[in-house]
């Protein structure tokens, strides 16, 4: 372990572990521990499919998972160990933790019970993918000016994350706005449904693992990213129309920039939808293309699907199952429907009306 630490530091900052920063150590740390974890992560994932196992999908617009050093040691029951090990070569544990900010993807009780549950998923031996948004800015790092509060982003990606894996190869296009062209599919005589004029962002899937409690089971904390799908449109940039060329890029920034957008304004209230189906979409996409794989008739999908739904937050997963079995997979509504209603289950944290969102059709209908 000590060997591996030194490498890292070695690998990524072509330094000796004397000239290494705190935080430049703390990565190094990681990065091996994580070497730890991904053999298990490796294993587990083959051991699901193997088993071909029925998968949990939470979805959640929130994750307080805490930092991930301190609690991935303790549950690989390795926390003792590798303090000493650290110890020997001069460096204190405490401080090398505090170097990893808390991942800013949550901002409370929500979103501490998903990360609870995700840890318990993982300790109990549940197939389970957690799915949310990885947000670039956290709700905010409170500073105190003249006595008063003040708000700062908080920008926990800064150093980068050293426990997350970039996937792109399972990106998925999720779409907004434009106009539904209805049309008769020749083939079959059935309608068809066909979306145009939209705006689309490309969902990636970052991975973080979710270390069981002293049972070798890794679990998968999915968290989208957006990305504009046309990259740069250069030649409207030739053209002088700068704010066309960024559009699609700041489409994409917008979704994943800040937790929780203050509603209490309309642009606010269509940027929190849009997160919300973003997240969703690219989930159940995702979680679709994984059944096909291995299976041929969509029917049987609740026998190896559950998308959890953690409160109102993700509930556009019920519409959004219904498109994708209508419009792409081609079956009748009750058949969909009948799928769908076995497929969903929800969490619900509060009966409190205000507490329920509501959308307005317009704003509804003219984005999604």
């Amino acid at each position: 372990f000590k060997e591996t630490v030194r490498e890292n530091i070695k690998t990524l900052y072509r330094k000796t572990i004397d000239e290494a920063t705190p935080q430049q150590i703390f990565q190094a740390v990681s990065y091996a521990v994580k070497d730890v974890i991904i053999d298990d992560w490796i294993a587990t994932q083959k051991a699901y499919d193997e088993a071909d196992a029925k998968t949990v999908y939470y979805m959640s617009m929130e994750f307080l998972m805490g930092r991930a050093l301190g609690n991935n040691l303790i549950n690989l029951t390795a926390y003792k160990e590798v303090k000493e090990a650290l110890e020997e070569m001069e460096i204190d544990l405490n401080v090398i933790e505090d170097q990893e900010p808390d991942a800013a993807l949550g901002n409370g009780g929500l979103g501490r019970l998903a990360a609870c549950f995700l840890d318990s998923l993982a300790t109990l031996n549940y197939p389970a993918y957690g799915c949310g948004i990885r947000y670039r800015y956290g709700m905010f790092k409170q500073k105190i000016k003249d006595g008063y509060q003040v708000e700062v982003p908080d920008n926990w990606l800064k150093e980068g994350n050293p426990f997350e894996i970039r996937r792109e190869e399972y990106a998925k296009e999720v779409r907004f706005g434009g106009n539904i062209r209805f049309e008769n599919d020749p083939e079959t005589g059935k309608a068809k449904f066909v979306q145009e004029n939209y705006e689309s962002a490309l969902a990636i899937p970052y991975n973080m693992p979710i270390v069981g409690y002293g049972n070798h089971i890794v679990n998968t904390l999915r968290i989208w990213d957006a990305e504009a799908i046309v990259d740069f449109q250069l030649d409207s940039f030739d053209r002088g129309d700068y704010h066309k060329a960024v559009e699609q890029e700041n489409l994409a920034k917008n979704i994943v920039e800040v937790l929780y957008p203050n509603d209490n304004h309309i642009a606010g209230k269509e940027l929190r939808l849009k997160q919300q189906y973003f997240f969703v979409s690219a989930s159940i996409q995702a979680a679709i293309t994984k059944f096909k794989k291995k299976h041929g008739d969509i029917s049987k999908l609740p026998e190896k699907v559950t998308f959890q739904m953690n409160d109102t937050h993700p509930t556009v997963a019920v519409a959004e199952l219904m498109r994708l079995l209508l419009d792409e997979e081609g079956l009748g509504w009750d058949q969909a429907w009948d799928i769908t209603t076995k497929c969903c289950a929800y969490t619900n944290h509060t009966i409190m009306s205000e507490a329920l969102e509501k959308w307005p059709i317009e704003l509804f209908s003219r984005l999604l």
